[in-house]
């Protein structure tokens, strides 16, 4: 490290790069003491002197800290800046660094809110059911919102039958169904035709799934499938599929000969 009688043109003290940055000596003496940001120069009276490619070194950990990586993360991610294409791919891994978490924090945001108005649409205080809410709003769940409809039996038996990699994996099964009979209404295909009646035939096996074999569950699916008053397009879609898919079980049931719904409403 060069040694200078006074401060040389083009070089600053810690308190000139503590400033210009926005952070505290202490904070650079810290850095310097683990490593990770040592001064260019020192004078002789011991000052430490810095100089502009500091400041843009200086600038990568500061930005990669407030990412929240560790200062030995960071340290592992520092270049060289030795040449225009060293520098610009450090400014390169930087952006989409600040991008994704960009990206995190807006989808933390919208959470957040969502969760907010749902509070409010419950009007009541039950963490258990805002804890379900947060953790189908992270799976990005559409049918989230039936959780606020679900007493807590429903729920419970829920928890019991998935967790969440089965629980995704039975909400992906759901969708491609639900596509798949919208389709065909929209198509005019009649709930009787062997097309509609195969797919409802897997519908039903979901259900079953879902309910474990505990057909007492029924009545309250019915219910949710027969709520009226959609609030957004993910419930009116549903029930445009439930309005078709309830004459396509009334056939389905009808040529078994026998209808696991009039048996639990006995």
């Amino acid at each position: 490290m060069a040694k200078y009688r006074a401060i040389p043109p083009g070089y600053m003290t810690v308190g000139d790069i503590a400033k210009k940055m926005g952070v505290t000596v202490r904070t650079l003496q810290y850095y310097d003491r683990k490593g990770l940001f040592s001064p260019s120069a020192e004078s002789e009276g011991g000052r430490r002197l810095y100089t502009d490619r500091d400041l843009i070194t200086l600038h990568q950990i500061l930005s990669l800290k407030s990412l929240g990586f560790s200062l030995e993360d960071i340290r592992g991610r520092l270049m060289s800046l030795n040449t225009p294409n060293e520098v610009a791919k450090a400014l390169t891994e930087q952006a989409e660094e600040i991008r994704q978490k960009i990206e995190q924090l807006s989808s933390c945001l919208t959470e957040i809110e969502q969760l907010c108005e749902e509070v409010l649409q419950m009007q009541t205080v039950d963490f258990s059911k805002y804890a379900d809410i947060i953790v189908n709003l992270q799976m990005n769940n559409e049918f989230y919102y039936l959780i606020k409809r679900f007493d807590s039996e429903m729920l419970d038996h829920i928890r019991r039958r998935f967790d969440r990699e089965s629980g995704l994996r039975f909400i992906e099964r759901f969708n491609c169904l639900s596509d798949e009979l919208l389709r065909l209404q929209t198509a005019g295909i009649p709930p009787e035709s062997e097309k509609c009646q195969a797919v409802t035939g897997q519908y039903w096996a979901l259900i079953e799934e879902f309910t474990g074999g505990d057909m007492s569950l029924l009545p309250k699916l019915m219910e949710f499938g027969n709520a009226t008053g959609a609030q957004n397009q993910v419930e009116a879609r549903q029930t445009a599929v439930n309005a078709y898919l309830e004459r396509a079980m009334e056939v389905y049931f009808s040529r078994l000969g026998a209808s696991p719904f009039e048996e639990v409403a006995k």
